[in-house]
């Protein structure tokens, strides 16, 4: 069961000033919680206390950290059940889905814990020329300093912990905006953080509004902005100043069944429908624009239609549950105007397009003009389109034909296209034989156009969390 009442943390400690903030269960609607909500002078104390934790955190020894963020991954552990329920309650993502996401959290975690001992630098040879004979080069890498962070609500623990999970590896102090529909994940993650040594100011997580957020992004004593969420993010980067700026920013996922797939259908449909449609569709490498060849589409088309068919919707609660709600009733209706848009521009309707509250039918359509925001835009929602193709060139400038670049897939088995894909798809990644929604938490993340620019992933977050210093020592005679 959930607390009837959660706390936001400032600097390590729970505050329960107040419980202003409803958190609903997104699948009936009610009020299943409240939460704390911090004013503009937890803000400020928040900053200063992520400013004062700079050298003490700075100091915090390798195996400190290691230590704080194993003792995370046990915690996580033995709480699974609690972790997935919560996301199923604030999310309304299946409990499947749930418990899937809580073992990805907890992975996160235990790959940062590893890389918390590996900050190495390297051995630089500045003997280049006679006059340079003794002289030597060394580096090492440095936290960068204070960090915020501003998450959205579809992965309210992976994302939140992408985020995290390398601070704490690198050195550096943060300052953690979850989203306010979905916040309860990071504050049990703050939790178990409050339960660790780790100096006094290290973290701090307020679940404020977007406006009240303005200082994580516009306050100069941060180092780095980190944001994952909508196009807004590109109005967060002008306000951001001097500091560094990471941000995903979405996509509108494409898929190639290449003309040798034939044989594999039923295994390449169970993938497709997975990605379209897992936690309904609100994943921004969720499978939107499906391709597939010309010689194959009637076959694959028809697979894919009873496939979907056959997805049972309603109580995530419930482990037989594949379609759940969507995260408001505002987000469905959106969607759910953009089907009827492309219908009305001459779209297919193959199964799905009703709505009802928040829920809103896996949907497949085919025939969506390419100017339609069901094709143009992310559709974040439980929707996928299909289009044939005639050849690999084509089906490469229909991915590409879009304003963003994520991740994008190819089910092939000829090394020549998969090769191909990875040269010439303008994405952030490519996924060969498997759909663009696959991902492992030490690959590099992050994609290109309206996707933003930087890269998630531990290892890489670290790097941008970090920065080098260089020694150089002259040997005298």
């Amino acid at each position: 069961m959930l607390e009837k009442t959660y706390p936001y943390y400032l600097a390590n400690r729970p505050q329960h000033p107040n419980a202003d903030l409803e958190v609903r269960d997104k699948y009936s609607g009610k009020v299943a919680t409240r939460v704390a909500v911090p004013d503009a002078r937890a803000m400020e104390k928040a900053i200063a206390a992520a400013v004062k934790a700079t050298a003490p955190m700075r100091a915090f020894k390798p195996w400190a950290r290691q230590a704080v963020l194993e003792h995370c991954v046990a915690r996580f552990e033995q709480r699974r059940d609690e972790l997935a329920l919560a996301l199923c309650v604030e999310a309304g993502k299946p409990i499947k889905d749930a418990a899937g996401e809580v073992t990805r959290l907890i992975e996160t975690f235990r790959i940062a814990a590893a890389e918390a001992v590996r900050l190495d630098g390297e051995t630089l040879n500045l003997e280049l020329a006679p006059r340079l004979d003794g002289y030597h080069g060394f580096t090492k890498r440095v936290p960068i300093g204070p960090v915020s962070f501003i998450t959205p609500f579809n992965f309210p623990l992976n994302l939140v912990a992408h985020k995290v999970a390398p601070a704490i590896a690198a050195g550096c102090p943060f300052v953690l905006k979850p989203s306010e529909k979905t916040p309860i994940g990071a504050l049990i993650i703050g939790q178990v953080l409050a339960e660790t040594d780790l100096p006094k100011g290290a973290f701090s997580i307020l679940p404020v509004g977007g406006k009240e957020a303005s200082p994580l992004v516009e306050d100069e004593r941060f180092k780095l902005l980190s944001f994952t969420g909508g196009q807004i993010g590109w109005d967060l980067k002008a306000r951001a100043g001097r500091k560094k700026v990471v941000l995903e920013l979405g996509g509108n996922a494409a898929c190639i069944v290449d003309a040798d797939q034939g044989g594999k259908l039923d295994a390449i449909v169970q993938r497709l429908v997975f990605g379209a449609f897992y936690q309904s569709g609100q994943s921004c490498i969720g499978v939107q624009r499906i391709y597939a060849h010309a010689s194959l589409y009637e076959a694959l088309k028809k697979k894919l239609v009873s496939a979907t068919k056959k997805l049972k919707a309603g109580d995530p609660k419930k482990k037989d549950v594949f379609i759940g709600p969507m995260i408001d009733e505002a987000a469905a209706e959106r969607l759910h105007g953009w089907i009827d848009e492309a219908r009305r521009a001459g779209a297919t309707l193959l199964c799905g397009g009703k709505r009802e509250g928040n829920m809103l039918e896996a949907t497949l359509m085919e025939g969506v003009p390419r100017d339609a925001k069901a094709n143009r835009m992310e559709a974040f929602g439980p929707f996928a389109l299909l289009a044939p193709f005639d050849t690999f060139d084509e089906a490469i400038g229909l991915v590409n034909d879009s304003d963003y670049g994520l991740q994008a897939g190819i089910f092939t088995d000829r090394l020549e296209h998969a090769m191909r894909a990875w040269d010439e798809l303008e994405q952030g990644g490519v996924i060969v034989n498997d759909i663009p929604s696959f991902r492992v938490d030490n690959m590099p993340y992050g994609g290109i156009k309206l996707s933003g620019f930087g890269r998630e992933g531990v290892r890489y977050a670290i790097d941008d969390m970090s920065e080098v210093r260089l020694m150089v020592m002259r040997r005298l005679a």
